[in-house]
């Protein structure tokens, strides 16, 4: 504990660059700081400060002790934090942030909304990229491996883009073989709002074929209205096979070409690793491992 003492001094210097401000928010004397320092220092047989009478600055040694001080302080304080919050009903306010894909998430955070009551959530539904950490978001959903090393992730389950169009168009526009008759029919197409850049639909090529014509119907930043259009029997869309499932059980909607598709993506829950994970996000990201995709748990 004693180290663990010192470990606070020495970010608290680091971070102030003041041994007078460091013992001021310590609760002690700028002397008693400086010993404090001298004795780490000892022990550890390096100096981690740079003193004049002007500044104190961080050695070499000293800007790599302090990245681990820092994670072991973060380790203790969140461990006091569960301690302290295990016994708390969830309860608060959650900020989410999620893809526009409101008939896979809606159904879930309904539940969620039922199961606690306590908890309020504020949901942005949008397909740009969020900063999660600089915006103040609790948790958000996206798609992609994630590449943030300020953010922890869980993946909720994969995906597969398909080719679908109505019963009704396909037996007026016939039904294409290859790619290459995708020349011959209305495309309906996402585009990303942040870009404006169509969204490749995952077509398999010959080695040096070149790639298919896609005379293009409609294009929408979103792909609900993609999803309605294609319903409506305007023409072959590519959409998320969880969008599609219900409507070709039923009849609605028929995959085309699925021997000339590959893609396989996965959803994922991300949230601050600097952020306790209070009760409220724990059972949060638990209950959307568990129904997001039930099928697969999750995992």
């Amino acid at each position: 504990m004693d180290s663990l003492g010192s470990i606070s001094v020495f970010v608290q210097v680091a971070e102030t660059r003041s041994f007078t401000e460091a013992g001021r928010l310590q609760g002690v004397s700028s002397s008693a700081v400086g010993k404090s320092i001298a004795r780490l220092e000892a022990r550890l047989g390096v100096r981690l400060f740079q003193r004049t009478t002007r500044s104190v600055t961080l050695t070499s040694e000293g800007a790599l002790f302090l990245e681990r001080c820092r994670k072991i302080l973060a380790e203790v304080e969140a461990a006091e934090f569960e301690l302290c919050d295990a016994a708390a009903k969830p309860h608060g306010k959650l900020r989410i942030s999620l893809p526009q894909v409101h008939g896979l998430v809606m159904p879930v955070m309904n539940e969620f909304m039922a199961l606690y009551p306590q908890i309020e959530l504020d949901l942005d539904l949008t397909d740009r990229m969020v900063d999660v950490v600089e915006e103040g978001f609790d948790a958000v959903i996206r798609t992609g491996k994630p590449r943030d090393s300020r953010l922890m992730a869980r993946p909720l389950g994969e995906f597969h883009m398909v080719l679908v169009a109505s019963p009704a168009y396909l037996q007026q526009r016939g039904v294409p073989q290859t790619p290459g008759d995708l020349a011959t029919h209305a495309c309906l197409r996402h585009t990303f709002h942040a870009t404006g850049k169509l969204e490749a639909w995952p077509l398999i090529r010959a080695q040096g074929a070149a790639e298919p014509t896609l005379p293009t119907r409609l294009v929408s930043t979103s792909i609900e209205a993609v999803s309605h259009a294609v319903l409506a029997g305007m023409g072959i869309a590519c959409l998320p096979d969880f969008m599609t499932r219900e409507a070709e059980a039923q009849g609605r909607l028929q995959r085309v070409l699925d021997a000339h598709l590959q893609h396989t993506g996965q959803f994922w829950v991300l949230w601050p690793s600097s952020r306790h994970a209070t009760a409220k996000l724990r059972v949060f990201i638990d209950h959307l491992a568990l129904r997001l995709f039930p099928a697969t748990d999750g995992r």
